[in-house]
C-alpha cells in the first residue's frame, strides 16, 4: 500500500504489476460478493462507460452527470446516516473498550525512507561515517546490505506497506546471531557483549544524523495514540474515514446532545426498546429470514430477545452519572415488603423509601452584615449557621464597626428541602453571663434549583432591639446529585398516589439506568412522601384542566389503568419535565409542545433558546433527518460492511505497518456499533474476510492469523460449533462462507506457491507457518472432523512445486539483468555462445540457486517443519529446472576440457551437507555427469606422471634442489607426449603442508620432487571433490593411492640403480669425498620413505598390505646403500692397511725401511713415518661424516650409517692385527694404528655414536692389543712412541 506522501512514478507502476503477479489469485476463483456501494468515500469516480461515439448526445451527457450527482448525494448522504449512529457509540459506550493488550504495530517505511536507508549503509561501506567498526562488521553490514536491502523483493514488500524498521532490525539481528557464534571465542569478551555492541551501530548507521531526541519524542506521541484515543480523537478519525466536515460533525453533535449523558442513555433505551418491538412483530407476523433449518425461527427470535437482554444488563450495570466516581452502581433491592406507596404491577421490581434517598452537598458563604447599628464599635459579633438535623459551625470573630467574614460553611444532608439557620450573636460582657447575645437571625428554604449567587436578606431580631434594618448578605450553593435528573415545584393529582391536587415539591430520581422514579417531598425529610416508578409512562403536553385550581401548564403521565396530571407555573417549566420525564421512560413517541412560539419566562428561558437554535441550525442544513431516524428502521449490516470497508481503507493507508489490524479505537468503535445495533457476528467476519482477501490479493500484507481468527468464527458459526452454544445460521451466511471458503484455499495456495516473494525473509514475522496453519484449517470440511494429514501434505506439496518453477523463473530473470543472459536466452543465443562464456554462466547462476535455497532454509524452514520431506522435493523441483540449463553447458564443452570441476565441487558442497538433499535425484545425476571426466582426467595424470618420471629419470643430474617450492604452485603439469592436450591446473590448488619443512631443507633431485608434488597435489585435487557415494569415493582414494605406489616404487628402483653406478666411479683412497649426487640419492630415498604415509596408506586390508611392500622395499633399499657406502668407505681403509702392512716384522721392505730411517735421522730431520698417513684418513673420515651430516636429511639412517661404518671399521683394523698375532708390530704401524683408532673412536663418539657400540669387544681386543705393543716398544726402545699412546690423558693435537 503506497504511503500517502509518495507519487505514482513509472518505476513503481512496474513494480505494482510485478506485486499484483505474484498475489492476484487466477480469475476463476474469483465469486461474486455480496452488494455494497464500493466506491463509498471516492468521489469523482466515473459510471458507465461512455459511447463510443466521438460526438455523444448532450442527453445522453446531462443523463450521465444527473446519475454521478445522483449517486454522490446517496453516498453522502448514507455517510452522514452512519456518522450519526457512529458518534452515538463514541459519545456513550456501554459495550466495548478499548483494548490494550493488542499488539502495538510499528511505523511503516516508505520508498523514501527505504532508499534513505540504502544510501547510509552504502555510506559506511564506503567508509564515509564516524562509526568505528572491525572487519566482522563490515562484512556483516555488506552481506546484509547486498543480500537484504538491495533486493527487490524487500523493495516491493515496502511498496505493499508491510515493512517496518523493527523488521529491518530483525533481519540483521538474526543474521548476526549466526556469525558471531561462528567467531572464535575470545577472553574476557562474551558473544552477547559482541551482539549487543554489533546492534548499537547498526541502529547507529540506520538512524544516521537524525535527532535522537526528536525522534523518540515523536515515537512517543504516536504509541500512545495508536494505544488510546480520546472521544474527540475518535470523532476526527471517523470524520476522516467518511469523510464528514467539521461543521457536519458539530451540527450532529449539538443535535444529538452527545454531550449529555442522560440523553445518549435515554436514547439507548429507545433504541432497545424499538428492538424488541420489531422482534416481536417479526414473531407475530413470521417474517424470517431464511435459516438452514426451520426450527431456527423460533430460535432467532430469542436469541434477538438474548442480545437485548444483555444490551439491558449492560447499560444497567453502567453508573448512573459517568462524571463522579462516588456514584458507582446502585442495585435494586428486592423485598416482599408492600409497603409501597407506589403499587404497581406484582412483576415490577418495586422501589423502598431508601431507593431514592438522595445525598446532597450544602455551601454556606457569610459575606457580611448592614444595618448593625446598636452596638458599640469595638464589641466583638460572629455568625453561626446550621442546617436542621446537624452540625452547626461558627464564622471568626469581627468587630461591629465592620462586620464582615467571607466565611464558607460546608454541609451535606439528605433532604432534598432543607432548612438553614443563620444567627448573629455578640460576646457577653457581664460576668454572670452563660451565653452570648443573639442579634438576629435568618431561616432559609434552599432548592437545587435556587440561586447561587450571594444575596441579602433581612434577619429577624428580638424584640425591643434598635437594628430594625439588619441585613446579612450571604450565598447559598445546593449541588445537584448525578442521579437526580430533576427537581422543581409542581401540582399533581393521580389514580393511585398524590390523590389531591395540590402543590408539591417533586424530584426525579435515576435509580438506575432503567429505573427512574417521580418523588414528592416535605421539609426536613430525607424519604419522599410519596413516589411513582416511570417504567411503563407515556409521558406528553396536555391541554389545560378548566377544573383544576392552580397551576398554568399541564402534562400527564399515563400508564394503563393509571392517568397522573401534572401542572407548573410556566411553559419553560413544563417543557424542562417533560424532557427529562421523556428520557426517564423510554418511550419511543416524543412529545411535541403545541406551540414552540410563545413568550418564554425568564427563568431558564437561554437554555430553550439554545436547544431550539440548534434544532433549527440542524434542521437548516438537512441534518434533522439523520438525527431523528430510527436506527430500527435500517440495514444496519449494509451500513456497517460500507462502515469497516471504509475504516480498514483509512487503516491500510495510516502511517502503521498494520496487517490489516484495526487500531484499538477503530476496534472498539466497531465493537460497540456491532453491539449496539444487532450486527450478527458471522456477517462482521465474513465482511471483514472478503474486505482482507481484496486487500490481500490487491498486494496488501495482511496477517494470516487475522484471517485465521475471522475465519474460525464464521467456520464454528456456520457448523453450529460455537464456544456459546448452537445459533442460527442463515442461508446467505452458509453460501456466503462457502464462497469465502473457497476463494481463501485459492488464496492460501497463492500465497505458499509464492512465499519467497509474499513473506520475504520471512517477515512477516511467522505469518508463513501461520498461512499453512490456515490453509489445514480451510480445507477441514467442517469444525470438528480433522483433515488427513497427507490430504494436506499434497495440497502443500502441489504448491511448492508450483513455487520451484515460479523461484527458478524468478531466477533466471534476475541472472538476465544481471548481464547473465544467455541461461534465459533464446536458443541461437546459446548456440552462438562460446562455451567458457556458457559455463560462466552456468556456475554464476548455480550460485544464485544455492543463495536461493540457503534463504529458504534460514528463513521458511521452521514454517515447513511439519513437512521437512517436501521442502526436500522442493528443492530437487528447483534443481530439476536447473538441470536443463547445466546439461546444456556442458555438452557444450569440447572434449577432455577440465574447467567444468568447479561447478561441480560448487554444487556438491552444498548438496552433500544438506542430509535431505545429499544423495538425492539432482546429486546421483551430477555425479552421472562428473564420472567419467574424473575417470578420464585421473587416467590422463597417470600416464603423464608416469611418462613425467620416466623421462625425468633418464635425464636427471641428481643435483639437490632447493627452491621448488617457491614455484610449486605455478607450475604447470607437463603435457603428455602423446596426447594433443594440455592437463588443466588444479583448481584452486595450495602447496601441501609437507611444503612447509622442504623449502628449508630439501636436498632431493627434480625428478622426485615433481612426481610427490603431482601425486600430493592430485590426490588433493580428488579429496576436494569429496565425491558423495562412498563406493566410488573409495575406488578412487584405492587407485590414488595404489598409482602413487607404483610410482614411487619405480623411482626408488631407478634411484638404487643410479646409486649403485654412481658409487662405483668413485675413489678408494683417502681422496674420496662422497658426491653431492649420492647423497640427492640418498634423500629421494629418504622422500620416498615419508611421502609413503602421504600417498600410500589406506586403512584396510589389502593396501595395508600393499603399503608394507612398498616400506619393506623403501627400507631394503636403504639398507642396500648403506651397506654400499659402508663397503666404500672400509675398501679405502683397508687400503691404508695395507700400506702399514710393508712394515711387517721379518720383511724385507721393513728391513730396508728401519736402516734407511735410522741412518738419515742421523744426519736430517726425517720425518715420522706413518703419521702423513694416519692424518690423511682422518680427514677422509671426518670430512665424509660431515657430508653425510649436512646432505643428508634423515637423522636415523645417518646414525645407522655411522654404526655401520664404525663397526666395520674396527672389524678390520682388529682383523688385521689378528693375522699379526705373533708378530710385534713396529713403531709405526703402531703410532698409525693408535692414531686411527683413538681419532676413530672420537669422532664417531663425536657423531652420535652409542656407547655401546664404540666400546665393542672388538673394539677392547684392539686397545688390549695396542696397549701391549706400547709397553714393549717403551721398554725396548727407549725413544718411545713420541708421546703417541693409547691412554686417554694423552695431549695429542688434532
Amino acid at each position: 500500500m503506497l504511503d500517502p506522501s509518495s507519487s505514482e512514478e513509472e518505476s513503481e507502476e512496474v513494480l505494482e504489476e510485478e506485486r499484483r503477479e505474484v498475489l492476484v489469485v487466477a480469475n476463476s476463483s474469483q465469486r461474486s460478493h455480496p452488494a455494497a456501494p464500493r466506491e463509498l468515500g471516492r468521489q469523482g469516480d466515473g459510471g458507465a462507460a461512455r459511447p463510443a461515439s466521438p460526438s455523444p448526445s448532450v442527453r445522453s451527457e446531462g443523463r450521465e452527470e444527473q446519475e454521478r450527482l445522483q449517486r454522490e448525494e446517496s453516498d453522502k448522504r448514507l455517510r452522514l446516516q452512519l456518522y450519526t449512529f457512529i458518534a452515538r457509540c463514541i459519545a456513550y459506550p456501554f459495550n466495548a473498550k478499548q483494548p490494550t493488550d493488542m499488539a502495538r504495530r510499528q511505523q511503516k517505511l516508505n520508498k523514501q525512507q527505504l532508499q534513505v536507508v540504502k544510501e547510509r549503509f552504502q555510506a559506511f561501506l564506503n567508509g564515509e561515517t564516524q562509526i568505528v567498526a572491525d572487519e566482522a562488521f563490515c562484512n556483516a553490514v555488506r552481506s546484509y546490505y547486498e543480500v537484504f536491502l538491495k533486493s527487490d523483493r524487500v523493495a516491493r514488500m515496502v511498496h505493499s506497506g508491510g515493512c517496518s524498521a523493527s523488521d529491518f532490525r530483525d533481519v540483521f539481528k538474526k543474521n548476526i546471531e549466526k556469525r558471531v557464534r561462528s567467531l572464535p571465542e575470545i577472553d574476557g569478551l562474551s558473544k552477547e557483549t559482541v551482539l549487543s555492541s554489533w546492534i548499537a551501530k547498526y541502529d547507529a548507521i540506520y538512524r544516521g544524523e537524525e535527532d535522537l531526541y526528536k525522534q523518540s519524542n515523536r515515537m512517543a506521541l504516536s504509541a500512545v495514540s495508536e494505544l488510546i484515543l480520546s472521544k474527540e480523537q475518535l470523532y476526527e478519525m471517523f470524520q476522516q474515514i467518511l469523510s464528514i466536515k467539521k461543521l457536519e460533525h458539530q451540527l450532529i453533535y449539538n443535535a444529538c446532545q452527545l454531550d449529555n449523558a442522560d440523553e445518549q442513555a435515554a436514547q439507548i433505551r429507545r433504541e432497545l426498546d424499538g428492538r424488541l418491538q420489531q422482534a416481536d412483530q417479526m414473531a407475530k407476523e413470521r417474517k424470517y429470514p431464511k435459516f438452514v433449518a426451520k426450527e431456527m425461527e423460533q430460535m432467532y427470535i430469542e436469541e434477538l430477545r438474548s442480545s437485548v437482554n444483555l444490551l439491558m444488563a449492560n447499560l444497567e450495570s453502567l453508573p448512573v452519572s459517568k462524571g463522579g466516581p462516588e456514584y458507582k452502581l446502585q442495585k435494586l433491592k428486592r423485598s416482599q415488603n408492600c409497603a409501597f406507596l407506589d403499587i404497581g404491577d406484582e412483576n415490577d421490581v418495586q422501589l423502598s423509601k431508601s431507593d431514592v434517598v438522595l445525598s446532597f452537598t450544602l455551601e454556606i458563604v457569610i459575606m457580611e452584615v448592614q444595618g448593625l447599628k446598636s452596638l458599640a464599635p469595638n464589641r466583638i459579633v460572629y455568625c453561626t449557621m446550621e442546617v436542621e438535623g446537624g452540625e452547626k459551625l461558627q464564622t471568626d470573630q469581627a468587630e461591629a464597626s465592620r462586620p464582615q467574614w467571607g466565611t464558607q460553611g460546608d454541609f451535606t444532608t439528605t433532604h432534598p428541602r432543607p432548612v438553614i439557620k443563620v444567627k448573629l450573636f455578640t460576646e457577653s460582657t457581664g460576668v454572670l453571663a452563660l451565653e452570648d447575645k443573639e442579634l438576629g437571625r435568618v431561616v432559609l428554604y434552599p432548592t437545587s434549583n435556587s440561586s447561587k449567587s450571594p444575596e441579602l436578606h433581612k434577619m429577624v431580631v428580638p424584640k425591643n432591639s434598635q437594628d430594625s434594618d439588619l441585613r446579612i448578605k450571604l450565598a447559598v450553593r445546593m449541588d445537584k446529585p448525578p442521579h437526580m435528573k430533576h427537581c422543581g415545584y409542581l401540582y399533581a393529582l393521580g389514580q393511585k398516589v398524590w390523590k389531591r391536587w395540590k402543590k408539591r415539591y417533586f424530584v426525579l430520581v435515576q435509580v438506575s439506568q432503567y429505573t427512574f422514579a417521580m418523588c414528592s417531598y416535605r421539609e426536613k425529610k430525607s424519604e419522599p412522601q410519596e413516589l411513582m416508578q416511570l417504567e411503563g409512562y407515556t409521558v406528553d403536553y396536555t391541554a389545560p384542566h378548566s377544573g383544576l385550581q392552580g397551576g398554568q401548564m399541564f402534562f400527564n403521565a399515563v400508564k394503563e389503568g393509571d392517568t397522573v396530571i401534572f401542572a407548573s407555573d410556566d411553559e419553560q417549566d413544563r417543557i424542562l419535565w417533560v424532557q427529562a420525564m421523556y428520557r426517564a421512560t423510554g418511550q419511543s413517541y416524543k412529545p411535541i409542545p403545541a406551540s414552540q412560539a410563545q413568550k418564554m419566562n425568564s427563568k431558564g428561558s437561554n437554555i430553550h433558546i439554545d436547544l431550539t437554535q440548534t434544532a433549527d441550525r440542524a434542521q437548516k442544513h438537512g441534518m434533522d433527518e439523520f438525527i431523528s431516524a430510527n436506527p430500527c428502521k435500517f440495514d444496519h449490516a449494509t451500513l456497517f460492511r460500507v462502515l469497516q470497508r471504509q475504516t480498514l481503507d483509512h487503516r491500510l493507508n495510516d502511517s502503521y505497518s498494520c496487517l490489516g489490524w484495526f487500531s484499538p479505537g477503530q476496534v472498539f468503535v466497531l465493537d460497540e456499533y456491532c453491539a449496539r445495533y444487532g450486527v450478527r457476528g458471522c456477517h462482521r467476519h465474513l465482511c471483514y474476510l472478503n474486505e482482507l482477501m481484496e486487500h490481500s490479493e490487491n498486494g496488501a500484507v495482511i496477517d494470516p492469523t487475522l484471517l485465521h481468527y475471522s475465519f474460525a468464527f464464521c467456520a464454528s458459526h456456520v457448523h453450529g460449533n460455537r464456544p456459546d452454544g448452537i445459533g442460527t445460521v442463515t442461508i446467505e451466511e452458509k453460501e456466503r462462507f462457502e464462497d469465502i471458503k473457497e476463494r481463501l484455499a485459492s488464496l492460501l495456495e497463492n500465497q505458499i506457491s509464492h512465499f519467497r516473494y509474499c513473506f520475504p525473509f520471512g517477515r512477516p514475522e511467522g505469518a508463513l507457518k501461520a498461512t499453512l496453519s490456515l490453509l489445514e484449517r480451510v480445507l477441514m470440511k467442517d469444525i470438528a472432523t480433522p483433515i488427513p494429514a497427507e490430504d494436506v501434505k499434497k495440497v502443500v506439496r502441489k504448491c511448492l512445486e508450483k513455487a520451484a518453477l515460479i523461484n527458478y523463473t524468478r531466477l533466471t530473470d534476475y541472472a538476465k539483468i544481471e548481464g547473465y543472459s544467455c541461461v534465459s536466452s533464446t536458443t541461437d543465443t546459446l548456440n552462438q555462445a562460446p562455451p567458457s562464456v556458457k559455463l560462466e554462466e552456468v556456475i554464476h547462476l548455480a550460485e544464485l540457486c544455492i543463495e536461493v535455497l540457503q534463504q529458504n532454509e534460514e528463513h521458511h524452514s521452521e514454517a515447513f517443519a511439519w513437512w521437512p520431506d517436501l521442502l526436500a522435493e522442493h528443492a530437487e523441483k528447483f534443481w530439476s529446472l536447473f538441470t536443463v540449463d547445466m546439461d546444456s553447458a556442458l555438452e557444450a564443452q569440447p572434449p577432455d576440457s577440465w574447467d567444468s570441476f568447479p561447478l561441480f565441487q560448487l554444487l556438491n558442497n552444498f548438496l552433500r551437507n544438506d542430509s535431505l538433499l545429499c544423495n538425492g535425484k539432482f546429486h546421483k545425476h551430477l555425479q552421472e555427469i562428473f564420472v567419467p571426466l574424473v575417470i578420464r582426467y585421473i587416467d590422463l595424470m597417470e600416464s603423464s606422471i608416469a611418462q613425467s618420471l620416466h623421462r625425468g629419470l633418464e635425464q636427471e643430474s641428481w643435483q639437490p634442489v632447493k627452491t621448488i617450492t617457491n614455484s610449486l604452485p605455478n607450475v604447470a603439469l607437463p603435457k603428455v607426449p602423446s596426447l594433443p592436450l594440455n592437463l588443466p591446473q588444479i583448481p584452486s590448488f595450495s602447496a601441501p603442508t609437507w611444503m612447509a619443512s622442504l623449502y628449508d631443507s630439501t636436498n632431493g633431485s627434480a625428478t622426485s620432487e615433481d612426481l610427490f608434488w603431482k601425486l600430493d597435489a592430485l590426490q588433493m585435487f580428488v579429496f576436494d571433490l569429496h565425491w558423495p557415494e562412498p563406493e566410488f569415493a573409495h575406488h578412487l582414494e584405492q587407485r590414488l593411492k595404489l598409482m602413487a605406489g607404483d610410482m614411487i616404487e619405480a623411482c626408488v628402483k631407478r634411484t638404487r640403480i643410479a646409486f649403485e653406478l654412481k658409487l662405483q666411479k668413485t675413489s678408494k683412497s683417502t681422496d674420496l669425498r662422497i658426491p653431492s649426487s649420492v647423497c640427492t640419492m640418498f634423500n629421494v630415498l629418504v622422500d620416498a620413505k615419508k611421502q609413503t604415509a602421504k600417498l600410500c596408506i589406506l586403512d584396510g586390508g589389502q593396501e595395508q598390505q600393499y603399503h608394507s611392500k612398498i616400506d619393506d622395499l623403501i627400507e631394503e633399499t636403504v639398507k642396500e646403500v648403506i651397506s654400499l657406502l659402508v663397503s666404500k668407505f672400509i675398501a679405502v681403509l683397508e687400503s691404508v692397511l695395507s700400506k702399514l702392512s710393508r712394515y711387517d716384522e721379518g720383511t724385507f721392505f721393513s728391513s730396508i725401511l728401519s736402516f734407511t730411517v735410522k741412518a738419515a735421522a742421523k744426519y736430517v730431520d726425517v720425518p715420522k713415518p706413518g703419521m702423513d698417513l694416519a692424518d690423511t684418513y682422518i680427514m677422509f673420515v671426518r670430512q665424509n661424516q660431515d657430508i653425510l651430516r649436512d646432505k643428508i636429511n634423515e637423522e636415523m639412517y645417518i646414525e645407522r650409517l655411522f654404526d655401520q661404518w664404525y663397526s666395520s671399521s674396527m672389524k678390520v683394523i682388529c682383523m688385521w692385527l689378528a693375522d699379526r698375532l705373533d708378530l710385534q708390530l713396529h713403531i709405526y704401524q703402531l703410532k698409525t694404528l693408535i692414531r686411527i683408532v683413538k681419532k676413530t673412536y672420537r669422532d664417531f663418539r663425536l657423531q652420535g655414536v652409542l656407547e655401546g657400540t664404540l666400546n665393542s669387544k672388538t673394539y677392547d681386543t684392539i686397545h688390549s692389543r695396542l696397549t701391549v705393543e706400547e709397553a714393549t716398544v717403551s721398554v725396548s726402545d727407549g725413544s718411545g712412541l713420541q708421546g703417541i699412546t693409547m691412554k686417554d690423558s694423552d695431549e695429542e693435537e688434532g
